[in-house]
């Protein structure tokens, strides 16, 4: 029985950051994590997780590495691997077929662990993205077992005004996936919806809300400033959890190392590490 005290532990934290975590659609790169999650307009390698439509605008194949630690434990570790790839010939920098994008995700320690392998598809026509992406979930506690459930999710991107004003929006687990018959336990369904105003070249302000059925919503915000090409900063803030954030973002080539630092006044630090290599060096 004393077994079952830690692992209790556990899963009152991670319940507690849940809909940023765990099962829900949570963060991925740490550029995303420094501007406080607010991540549903970025168009990155991470859009396989963070706003699928966003992969429409990548022109080169990329992949890139994650790890996540949150409050120094390592129970609450997060590591993730994405790759993503154009179809067909690229036009104007954009793929004619759309972008596919593979992510591998482990959350979690020994005690409990959520595993999961996505597949997410962007197109990019005019002005509007659009994608979707399947989700293979598996949560493991120990001495009580393991789950599966598969989660849809869909997204779109809309430039309101071409290169100033983008909208995003994304939907996570539209199927609502059921976890166990118990209480009908299900996978969080998630609506993140947000705004990008980009005013020069090198500034970028986003707003986001994202909110679970069974919670308040969160509003997210973030600001990024690139001092040059090679070199931005970013910062941010979430009001559901309290937490403030930020970090810089590195460019030499077809190289990207992005870092990012969220506090929480309970809980304390956070950190975020991404690393990303794209094939050519004319990705956006």
């Amino acid at each position: 029985m004393a077994k079952r005290y830690p692992i209790l532990s556990v899963l009152l934290l991670t319940g507690f950051i849940t809909h940023a975590q765990g099962s829900g659609p949570g963060v991925r790169g740490a550029r995303a994590a420094a501007l406080g999650h607010a991540s549903v307009t970025l168009n990155d390698v991470w859009a396989v997780g963070n706003n699928a439509a966003g992969l429409g605008q990548l022109s080169a194949p990329t992949a890139a590495v994650y790890a996540e630690n949150r409050y120094l434990l390592s129970a609450l570790n997060t590591v993730a691997l994405a790759v993503a790839a154009p179809l067909g010939k690229v036009e104007n920098g954009l793929a004619r077929r759309g972008v596919v994008g593979l992510e591998v995700q482990r959350f979690g320690g020994k005690l409990y662990n959520e595993q999961r392998i996505g597949a997410g598809y962007g197109y990019r026509g005019g002005l509007v993205s659009i994608g979707a992406r399947v989700d293979l979930l598996q949560l493991s506690i120990e001495g009580l077992g393991s789950r599966r459930a598969v989660a849809v999710s869909l997204g779109g991107q809309a430039e309101l005004v071409p290169k100033r004003l983008v909208f995003g929006a994304y939907l996570y687990n539209l199927n609502q996936a059921k976890l166990a018959e118990y209480q009908q336990e299900r996978v969080p369904t998630v609506l993140k919806a947000g705004l990008s105003y980009r005013p020069t070249a090198k500034v970028m302000l986003n707003i986001e809300t994202e909110k679970e059925v069974e919670q308040s919503a969160d509003f997210k915000a973030g600001v990024e400033y690139r001092v040059i090409d090679a070199l931005a900063l970013r910062a941010g803030l979430r009001t559901l959890t309290e937490e403030t954030t930020g970090g810089l973002g590195f460019r030499a080539g077809a190289l990207q190392i992005d870092y990012a630092a969220a506090w929480h006044a309970a809980l304390g630090l956070s950190q975020h590490l991404s690393i990303g290599l794209s094939f050519n060096a004319k990705q956006p």
